[in-house]
């Protein structure tokens, strides 16, 4: 039985807000759970290099969750640039910080100033060109590459969700009921904190689907014990590496923490 002070993963009403993060915010996640990122972070003074191991260009502070940590991914393959339009037309939406609905946070990388929007039921990351001022012109750039088409589709999806000519975004929203992945994200991170915890299997099946359940359907062969070993083993491999893809990162060097990858 895991200690019982332990079990800050027991109210998964904590975990509802992982059903509404987007690839890059779960990615945060599953990496702020590693023990040796933690460590890292700790030791961060005499280790000026670490973030690039991670696939961050700066340390990002493991104890904020993904709504109020700001990590900045590196390379950024789904980053979005915005640069002055130095061939605009009459006409031209003009680039305008406080029209842009939703919450804003700027950020300073050493490198870039980024400017993360959230609003309801989505985020969106663009980096601003050194010469972008306020009422400008504009153009957006994505990286190249062979998924270019699908960057181009996601990126107009965003804007489309985002309407930068807005001047509100509603104060509700009906949404419709979490995908079942979603919900697996959900379990998986909880599971994961409640391994990270000495929980056991039937300590994290009780905390996910309550005492009853787990009486009635706990047995050696069983499919509810097989699931959390699933969901134990999908978060582990995610923390070890397997964020990279959520966040589209290239594969790491081989080292201390990055373990030959499993598909979760």
């Amino acid at each position: 039985m895991a200690d019982s002070h332990a079990r800050h993963w027991h109210p998964t009403a904590a975990y509802l807000y992982v059903l509404h993060l987007d690839g890059l915010a779960l990615a945060w996640e599953y990496l702020r759970r590693h023990p040796d990122y933690w460590q890292d972070w700790v030791c961060r003074p005499q280790r000026p290099d670490a973030a690039q191991h991670w696939g961050l260009r700066l340390l990002e502070d493991p104890a904020l969750d993904a709504r109020e940590a700001h990590p900045i991914w590196f390379p950024d393959a789904q980053g979005v640039h915005l640069y002055p339009d130095v061939d605009s037309i009459p006409g031209v939406t003009l680039f305008t910080l406080w029209r842009i609905p939703g919450e804003k946070s700027l950020i300073h990388d050493g490198v870039r100033l980024v400017l993360r929007v959230r609003w309801l039921g989505g985020c969106l990351r663009l980096a601003l060109a050194p010469g972008l001022a306020d009422g400008m012109a504009y153009v957006y750039a994505v990286r190249a590459g062979t998924d270019l088409l699908a960057h181009a589709q996601a990126l107009a999806l965003e804007l489309n969700k985002l309407s930068l000519t807005s001047d509100a975004i509603p104060n509700a929203v009906v949404r419709p009921r979490p995908a079942l992945s979603a919900l697996q994200e959900m379990h998986t991170l909880q599971a994961l904190d409640a391994t990270l915890a000495g929980a056991s299997l039937r300590d994290i099946a009780e905390g996910l689907f309550g005492p009853k359940a787990v009486a009635r359907d706990w047995h050696a062969d069983g499919a509810l014990r097989a699931r959390m070993r699933r969901l134990v083993r999908r978060g582990e491999t995610l923390m070890r590496g397997g964020y990279r893809r959520l966040a589209q990162l290239p594969k790491p060097i081989q080292g201390r923490s990055s373990p030959p990858e499993k598909r979760p």
